[in-house]
C-alpha cells in the first residue's frame, strides 16, 4: 500500500518517512511489505490510511491540482484537516493513533461488530436496529447502503432479523462497534488529545460528515470527539456538496470505495481516484475541466 507512490514521488516517500519518525515505528516497511494482519489491526491501519490519503493529496497537489471543499469518511476527516492546514501532520498522526488505540481498549472490553445492510431506506434500517436493540445505525454510505453498528449479541440479532425477512445483509470484518454509543467511554481520551493540539482555521470549507455543515475553529476539536459515536452520514454530506456546486469529486487513498459512493448517491458527478502513479492523467484531466 503506497509503495509505487513513494517509488515514483519524492514528496510522497518524505510523508511516509515523516510518519516513521513520529510513531516510532516502521510503518512504510508494515505499508508496503505487510505482513497483512499487522496493517489491518486498527492501531496500525489508521495511521497507515491516514499517511497514505496525505502521500496522494500532496502529490496532487504538487502538480498544482487543487479543490474547493474537503470532505472525509470517519478516519478520512483528519486526512482532510491536514490538507487544509487545520491540522498539522504530525499531531494529526498522534491524534489517529490515541483515537485506534482508545477504541481498541474499548473493543476489548466490550466486543462488537458491524454488519451492512442492503437495499433498505435509511428509515427502515433505524427501525430494524431499534427492533434488534443496543445496534444503530453507524455509516451511512449511499442510499441503499447503510452499515449498522453495536454490541456483538446485537449486531447477530439483526443479522437474524435480516435474514427471516429477505434482507441482504453480511457482517463486517472490523473488531469493534465503531459510531456507536458503545465507543463512549473512548471520548474523554480523545477530548484529552485533542485540547493538547493545536486547530488552526481551515484554508478550504471542511464539511464534516459527523454535522453535515461546514465546521471551523474551537468546532473542530467537538466534531472530532463526537465523530467517535455519531453516525458517519456521507450520504448527506455528499448531497451537501453537490448544493454548494460540488460537481468533481476525487479520492485519495488505496481503494476506490468513496467514488463508487459518490455515484450511487449523485449519478450526474465525475469522480476519479487517486492512489497510484497511473491515476495522475486522469486527475490531470479531471482537473483541467
Amino acid at each position: 500500500m503506497g509503495k509505487s507512490l513513494a517509488e515514483a514521488y519524492p514528496v510522497a516517500r518524505r510523508t511516509f518517512e515523516e510518519a516513521n519518525d513520529v510513531l516510532g515505528y516502521d510503518l512504510a516497511r508494515i505499508c508496503w511489505e505487510g505482513p497483512s494482519d499487522e496493517l489491518m489491526s486498527t492501531t496500525t491501519c489508521q495511521p497507515a490510511m491516514l499517511t497514505f490519503s496525505l502521500a496522494a493529496y500532496r502529490v496532487a497537489k504538487e502538480h498544482e491540482i487543487a479543490g474547493d471543499v474537503v470532505l472525509g469518511h470517519s478516519l478520512g476527516e483528519y486526512s482532510a484537516l491536514v490538507a487544509v492546514d487545520s491540522l498539522r501532520f504530525d499531531e494529526a498522526l498522534r491524534l489517529v493513533s490515541e483515537r485506534a488505540e482508545a477504541a481498541t481498549e474499548v473493543s476489548r472490553a466490550v466486543p462488537g461488530s458491524m454488519a451492512a445492510l442492503l437495499g433498505l431506506s435509511d428509515t427502515d434500517v433505524e427501525a430494524l436496529c431499534e427492533e434488534a436493540g443496543d445496534v444503530w445505525p453507524a455509516n451511512y454510505n449511499c442510499p441503499g447502503q447503510v452499515v449498522a453498528s453495536g454490541r456483538r449479541r446485537a449486531v447477530e440479532r439483526l443479522l437474524d432479523l435480516a435474514k427471516t425477512r429477505g434482507i441482504k445483509a453480511r457482517l463486517l470484518d472490523v473488531d469493534g462497534a465503531f459510531h456507536s454509543s458503545v465507543m463512549a467511554p473512548a471520548t474523554d481520551r480523545l477530548r484529552d488529545a485533542l485540547a493538547s493540539v493545536r486547530v488552526s482555521s481551515p484554508t478550504l470549507p471542511f464539511l464534516s460528515a459527523t454535522s453535515v455543515a461546514v465546521e471551523r475553529g474551537e468546532r473542530i476539536r467537538s466534531i472530532l470527539t463526537a465523530q467517535l459515536t455519531a453516525p458517519v452520514k456521507f450520504t448527506q454530506t455528499v448531497r451537501a456538496a453537490r448544493e454548494m456546486g460540488a460537481d468533481r469529486f476525487v479520492e485519495f487513498g488505496p481503494r476506490r470505495v468513496l467514488t463508487g459512493l459518490v455515484r450511487r448517491i449523485h449519478s450526474d458527478v465525475e469522480t476519479v481516484h487517486f492512489g497510484e502513479p497511473e491515476d495522475l492523467p486522469a486527475l490531470a484531466a479531471l482537473a483541467s475541466r
